[in-house]
């Protein structure tokens, strides 16, 4: 009896890839990196699990550390189940003008979103503690121009008081995509929230759009209503050792 089965071609999953753009400069070093480092690794089995039983999307990661100029830590974004976090230190200033040029070079079919099986669009995760220290706000402009960045799921962290809340809320699009840690306690919570959750939504298909900017709406909207949840849960920062 034959085998149906032979001859059978694997239908390729699509593509999700999940950015970590984190601010290196010299005001993260201690607990402030410490925690981060920690915080990602140990969220990084959730992400592969999540992207293992994914009929979707498989999720890929890429790092981007930005302090006195820019380095892409991962040459290329990385399946999950073959990533491990590389822990980062800090120093320099907080070059995030540049962060925003490379991006917006690797958001595009000739770099970072050329998979074969076709891209959703990705989840931009920013995590930073300061003040731009170099001109960011024509290398913002461009970025926001860029078709995939549009779509992007983006949240970012602001960690501790010092960090220009203004400046991320323009690069994730409207201030209820931002949250505020003060505590390293929030900050791992918050580390896990964005990233299993952005990984969810960013890899699943919505059945509308068909990967347009309706399905990207659809996705960016969802993760604001959960991040609305979690803000509204816990207003307040938990542990005792502030920033």
């Amino acid at each position: 009896m034959a085998n149906i089965y032979e001859g059978a071609v694997e239908v390729s999953r699509r593509t999700m890839t999940l950015f970590f753009i984190v601010d290196a400069s010299g005001s993260m070093d201690g607990a402030k990196m410490g925690t981060l480092n920690s915080a990602i690794e140990e969220v990084i089995p959730e992400i592969r699990k999540i992207s293992g039983e994914n009929a979707d999307a498989a999720i890929k990661i890429a790092v981007l550390e930005f302090s006195s100029g820019t380095r892409w830590i991962t040459p290329a974004p990385m399946d999950a189940e073959d990533f491990t976090w590389s822990f980062l230190t800090a120093d320099g200033l907080t070059d995030f003008g540049e962060a925003c040029k490379q991006l917006n070079e690797k958001l595009s079919r000739k770099a970072f979103m050329g998979d074969v099986a076709g891209s959703f669009a990705p989840a931009i995760f920013l995590l930073s503690d300061g003040e731009p220290t170099d001109e960011y706000a024509s290398s913002l402009a461009k970025l926001k121009e860029n078709n995939w960045f549009k779509k992007a799921i983006k949240v970012a962290v602001a960690i501790g008081e010092d960090a220009n809340r203004d400046v991320l809320a323009e690069f994730t699009g409207n201030k209820e995509a931002v949250l505020t840690v003060h505590t390293p306690e929030a900050l791992t919570k918050m580390i896990r929230f964005v990233s299993v959750t952005a990984s969810q939504i960013g890899s699943k298909s919505s059945g509308v759009g068909k990967g347009g900017v309706d399905e990207a709406a659809n996705k960016q909207d969802e993760m604001i209503d959960k991040i609305s949840e979690v803000k509204a849960a816990e207003p307040d920062d938990d542990g005792d050792l502030e920033w």
